[in-house]
């Protein structure tokens, strides 16, 4: 697929006894993630790391063609290695006899060589840049397989890529040359006539857990050891009343990742293709740097041989290889990434999500730590890089997985975020995808409220409602930080003209809670959906993705009366309330929506939607002159509206009884998520 390499030095950072020998096919090191991944040894420090051994396997033919690294010549196929920093052996022969005593000899050689290396950094504290060995190995492609068949040459060709010798019942003939084939093996010389290995040569197989099977780090659950975990609430936002304050989440989640990194300076590791500061992540540099072992000059930042953050390469294909070859062996970390771009690993994604699926179901190999990104700089952040930066479709991409692995989280605000976090951290075995902003938005819940919240994975915000006692007229739902702020915008002007249309808000922080439980084990049963939904209201729902993300998880609900505004390809460089407006989930296309779907709202509802009409064309002149929005969007605060007022009150008596509930401290998240 392209990220063995990637994934053997993940396998080596914090091993530093640790060999890992890679074979990459010619085929493989075409694909993008293998080309760049030769990069890799500039991420290596021989004091703390292992070291990674890549054997080239340069059989000349892919599927039906030749690859390029078998035909270009000699001397520039050694010159593309030792400008990637390599020093290249090479062992080159069709005679398997001599072939292996070559290949044995080399690799000794490359293991002094690695020895060397490591010895000159440890005891000699040589920090010279090392050109770490590798090996290119050139035999025949089907080597040792039928020189020929139906008069076609296989052995040295394309052919033997596949299937080389087909043998079915249109083929009789072949099963003779079958027969010769397996008995050109001489079984005979290595198996008794009970089919045990000779007891000569078993003398030979490495003892204990030398075999490559009994490796703990091949079944790296045996490995893995629980995070030393900060208290997430020592990072709580302080938030008076709901919406009262501002905060830029991802800022106060990078308080609580370095607060983890201090704490696990051998097992725990932040990646991510430049953007970890982008991200406002960088609080975790005030504890560790990034990982480099390339030239420094000055102005340089955070640049160390030894550093618990990888984000000095632009490539997400790396990030993702090396934090999979990092979890594999027994370790924690997290993908920080533009959401845009995660989508460049779609693929390997799908690999990983396979593979913990079907381990999972094998009783002898341990869960291993989950694989956790986080997507920041999302699709409604965009204002200064435009549409090429606006794809929340991973979203879309992850939920097809296997709904024993996959967790989606969009946490409302910070509090949120950090709850949604350290459960993350905590968690064995899954994918979770936690998608969070970096700007200023407003701050909903208390940290206390903010656990029960996100414990829960849905919730109706009480003190965002007027229902109580009674049928809500409408439900206003909403997921994501920005989809949020525009559906308590639009509750404050439905409330403030039409105070007595009940309103029931509904916020979603675990998307997997919109399926019914039958097909996903966070899933809402049918009566809980109900109560939260009704079974026949209109649901005005603003969802942070694609829309159709929300009719694809609700199908089978019994209300259909769904109605859902997201992202649909609308964007440029612009003001962030013009980026909603393009996309219709900004508050007066909401109030909008619940005008034209709610009836018996009389005139005031008709004076009020032409309200929104008028505010709509007065936003768009208003941004055309000024470039920015207008003074109502940019200083609106849910806290200064009528509801806002009304709902403190609200919130103030809900959260009196919240410690109670939350005695031990936020319910601690070790196993309240699952």
């Amino acid at each position: 697929m392209g990220y063995s390499l990637s994934h053997a030095f993940g396998a080596a950072f914090d091993n530093p006894d640790l060999i890992v020998a890679c074979v990459v096919g010619d085929g493989e090191a075409e694909t993008g993630p293998l080309a760049t991944a030769w990069q890799s040894n500039k991420f290596i420090d021989p004091v703390t790391d292992g070291a990674v051994l890549p054997i080239l396997h340069l059989n000349g033919y892919k599927i039906s063609n030749p690859t390029i690294l078998a035909r270009i010549e000699p001397d520039e196929l050694e010159q593309f290695f030792r400008g990637c920093g390599w020093t290249p052996y090479f062992v080159e022969g069709d005679e398997p006899e001599t072939m292996h005593e070559l290949m044995a000899a080399t690799m000794e050689k490359a293991i002094e060589d690695i020895r060397r290396i490591q010895n000159n950094a440890r005891d000699k504290k040589d920090m010279t840049r090392p050109r770490w060995p590798m090996i290119v190995l050139k035999s025949p492609k089907g080597w040792t397989g039928p020189k020929e068949v139906d008069g076609l040459k296989i052995e040295g060709t394309f052919r033997a890529h596949q299937v080389p010798l087909l043998v079915d019942t249109d083929h009789p003939e072949h099963v003779q040359q079958l027969e010769n084939w397996m008995k050109s093996y001489k079984a005979e010389e290595l198996f008794d006539a009970n089919g045990r290995l000779k007891p000569e040569l078993q003398e030979l197989v490495p003892k204990g857990n030398k075999r490559m099977g009994s490796n703990p780090h091949t079944n790296g659950g045996l490995l893995l050891r629980d995070l030393v975990m900060p208290d997430f609430h020592d990072h709580a936002v302080t938030v008076p009343s709901p919406g009262a304050i501002e905060g830029q989440d991802t800022m106060v989640l990078g308080k609580f990742l370095r607060d983890v990194e201090k704490l696990n300076p051998h097992n725990f590791r932040v990646f991510g293709p430049d953007e970890t500061l982008s991200n406002l992540l960088g609080a975790v540099f005030e504890v560790t740097n990034r990982q480099w072992d390339a030239r420094e000059v000055k102005n340089d930042e955070f640049l160390a041989p030894a550093g618990r953050v990888l984000d000095s390469m632009l490539s997400e294909h790396q990030c993702e290889g090396w934090l999979e070859g990092y979890l594999l062996t027994g370790r924690h970390g997290l993908f920080n990434s533009y959401e845009a771009f995660i989508r460049i690993v779609d693929s390997m994604f799908s690999q990983h999500a396979k593979w913990l699926k079907v381990t999972a179901e094998l009783p002898w190999r341990r869960p291993i730590a989950s694989l956790n990104y986080l997507l920041a700089s999302h699709v409604w952040q965009q204002d200064h890089n435009g549409f090429t930066h606006q794809d929340p479709g991973f979203l879309d991409h992850v939920i097809n997985k296997k709904a024993d692995i996959v967790r989606v989280y969009l946490p409302a605000d910070a509090n949120c975020l950090l709850s949604i976090f350290d459960h993350c951290l905590r968690s064995r075995h899954y994918v979770n995808v936690v998608v969070a902003g970096k700007h200023p938005l407003p701050q909903w819940l208390t940290m206390d409220a903010a656990v029960v919240h996100c414990t829960q994975g849905i919730g109706i915000w009480q003190w965002a409602s007027n229902d109580q006692g009674s049928e809500p007229d409408v439900v206003m739902a909403c997921c994501g930080d920005t989809p949020t702020l525009e559906t308590m915008a639009a509750v404050s002007i439905l409330r403030e003209h039409l105070p007595d249309l009940k309103v029931r808000v509904i916020n979603v922080v675990d998307l997997m809670k919109l399926q019914p439980a039958s097909e996903h084990p966070h899933g809402l049963s049918e009566t809980d959906y109900n109560s939260l939904f009704t079974k026949d209201k209109h649901i005005i729902f603003n969802f942070h993705g694609y829309p159709w993300l929300v009719h694809k998880l609700t199908y089978r609900r019994t209300n259909q009366n769904l109605h859902v505004r997201g992202y649909k390809e609308e964007g440029t460089i612009t003001t962030p309330f013009d980026m909603r407006v393009q996309n219709e989930i900004d508050r007066f296309h909401l109030v909008e929506d619940v005008l034209d779907r709610v009836p018996n709202l009389g005139s005031k509802g008709d004076y009020l939607k032409q309200q929104m009409k008028d505010k709509l064309i007065e936003h768009k002149h208003y941004v055309d002159k000024h470039g920015q929005d207008l003074p109502e969007i940019r200083n609106w605060r849910w806290g200064a509206t009528a509801a806002g007022k009304c709902s403190a009150k609200i919130a103030a008596n809900d959260h009196k009884g919240v410690p109670e509930l939350n005695r031990i401290k936020g319910l601690k998240n070790a196993d309240s998520h699952k």
